[in-house]
């Protein structure tokens, strides 16, 4: 097996993000983050464990977000 096949095989690792980095991410305030979650504009986090403060994104939901919000632009363009 070569080192393509494993990396084709091997699933890519799932990484939740925190507020912040979202934040940085799209380089927006967090009123503005709070914001887009209330319209529906921006996905909601999910709770990280049952019961707990602690919110958090998938990181590919961000990246596919932020992927389609370019192709959204790249099309009224």
């Amino acid at each position: 097996m070569t080192q393509k096949d494993i990396q084709q095989t091997t699933p890519a690792p799932v990484r939740i993000i925190r507020h912040s980095e979202v934040r940085t991410r799209l380089d927006v305030s967090e009123s503005k983050l709070f914001d887009m979650i209330a319209r529906g504009i921006f996905p909601a986090p999910f709770q990280i464990v049952p019961g707990g403060r602690a919110v958090g994104w998938l990181e590919s939901d961000v990246d596919s977000w932020i992927l389609t919000r370019r192709a959204q632009t790249e099309v009224r363009s």
